[in-house]
């Protein structure tokens, strides 16, 4: 589960204050002595030379060596985030910068902060997120091999996958966003996934994204970045936000294979040369009825997200419009009273051979599964009524 941090709305001077610089370059910074002076006193560089108000925050992730001091001597404002993580350090300097436009970039020199002029530009010019495309652009030694042609590119591929984002490098850490865009984003992990989850949610909130080619330079000192673990919070971020790929599809596939087995086991049409029997149907039935679950919970996902963490998708948005509690019961029943019927020509059969052995397992078998699938419907129609419940809370 991702690690999430309380909600943290900006704080210092608005926009519209006299007083508020035009830009803030905000530099996450976890034992970084080596390079932070020099990021410091370029990023300062780069305002000069564009002749606006700016100022620079380093936000300290608790560091063990002098990088705190060292950022303090060479001119930048220095917040102290003791929360460990990448996302911990941005919402940090995110809640302490007071510019009209925050400009993010790593303190490890990978990146070449005379580019802040062009993420500024772009966002002057109408964008109201920017992120830098590094990949065709690594000098040698920059990225390890992994990272460049597997890594990125698949988790890069499935956000926009899920989330059409149209992004080429979605981990780019060099970015820009406006202050006053903040609040819509609702940023809130604390970890490597942070670059993922302001993707995502500027792309659920319809941002303008702007994306520009930039060098990626080799980093300075030791890197932080582990690659299994934080390529698997990336991931899991991206599959715990995208319920349709996490649960709805899956689901679907799993009910309607299950689904087909059954009718095509029950129907006696030979397959590969050969009739179905028992077994193939128990298999038929528990990929139904798990499909059945697996559905269950990726509608309760949606309506928690909609609900809860203010999500909106358009697919689930149509579906609650269109259906209610009360065709959730009559699904749920349809399925019980087939079982129901089914059962009940099971017994009469028994009856009329005189109370002998139950001989039918076949029929059994889809009698019971009806069964689960019509109770699994009928109660998850009224969890989804209960979730639901907070939609009426919040317009009223």
């Amino acid at each position: 589960m991702s690690t999430l941090a309380p909600r943290i709305s900006p704080t210092g001077t608005d926009s519209q204050d006299a007083d508020a610089p035009v830009v803030s370059v905000v530099i996450p910074c976890l034992n970084e002595a080596e390079n932070i002076e020099t990021c410091v006193v370029a990023a300062m560089e780069a305002i000069v030379r564009m002749g606006v108000s700016g100022e620079v925050v380093v936000a300290d992730n608790n560091s063990e060596d002098d990088s705190a001091r060292l950022a303090e001597q060479a001119g930048a404002r220095v917040v102290v985030e003791p929360r460990r993580g990448y996302g911990s350090a941005y919402l940090a300097g995110f809640a302490a910068s007071r510019g009209r436009y925050i400009v993010m970039a790593d303190a490890d020199l990978t990146y070449d902060f005379d580019e802040i002029p062009r993420f500024v530009a772009a966002l002057d010019e109408g964008a109201e997120m920017v992120i830098g495309d590094r990949m065709d652009n690594i000098q040698p030694g920059a990225m390890p091999w992994l990272h460049r042609y597997v890594g990125n590119p698949i988790l890069t591929g499935l956000l926009n996958l899920f989330f059409r984002t149209g992004i080429s490098d979605a981990h780019c850490g060099m970015r820009a966003v406006r202050r006053d865009v903040l609040p819509r984003l609702d940023l809130r992990t604390t970890g490597m996934e942070f670059a993922s989850e302001m993707v995502i949610r500027a792309s659920k909130e319809n941002l303008k994204i702007a994306e520009f080619p930039i060098e990626y330079h080799p980093r300075g000192g030791e890197s932080k970045l582990s690659s299994f673990r934080d390529g698997w919070r990336h991931l899991r971020f991206l599959l715990v936000h995208s319920p349709n790929h996490l649960f709805i599809v899956p689901g679907m596939a799993l009910a309607g294979v299950g689904t087909l087995i059954v009718v095509w086991v029950e129907s006696g049409i030979d397959f590969f040369g050969r009739a179905w029997g028992l077994h193939a149907l128990i298999g038929g039935t528990l990929l139904m009825i798990v499909g059945t679950q697996v559905l269950a919970l990726g509608l309760c996902a949606h309506a928690y997200g909609t609900y809860f963490m203010g999500e909106r998708d358009p697919w689930f948005d149509r579906m609650r419009s269109r259906f209610r509690l009360e065709h959730g019961l009559l699904l749920g029943g349809a399925f019980l009273l087939v079982g129901l019927a089914l059962g009940g020509v099971i017994i009469a059969t028994w009856v009329a051979h005189g109370f002998g052995s139950l001989a039918d397992e076949r029929l059994a078998v889809v009698a019971a599964s009806l069964l689960i699938v019509g109770i699994q419907i009928f109660f998850s129609a009224f969890l989804l009524s209960i979730l639901g419940l907070r939609r009426g809370q919040r317009s009223a």
